[in-house]
């Protein structure tokens, strides 16, 4: 294991330290479970875009097309 320096507003530390409290873990072990779930979350939602980007190109849709039908849907939407 390695350990770093990260840095906190003393805000953000109060609440970190508060929910360690609450969950009787660690500060480390609270920040190790956060580092994971962000990373898991950003590979998951990176695979949902890849798919996506899969079907479209499948169906022959463009990010033009995607750009002209979210205009024409926030117009519509401030009629």
């Amino acid at each position: 294991m390695s350990t770093v320096n990260i840095s906190f507003t003393p805000k953000l530390l109060k609440e970190i330290d508060k929910v360690a409290q609450e969950e009787s873990r660690s500060r480390s072990e609270l920040l190790r479970e956060a580092a994971r779930s962000y990373i898991e979350r950003k590979r998951r939602w990176a695979s949902i875009f890849e798919s996506g980007a899969r079907t479209g190109r499948a169906k022959g849709v463009t990010p033009d097309v995607i750009d002209r039908e979210i205009a024409v849907y926030r117009r519509d939407k401030r009629k």
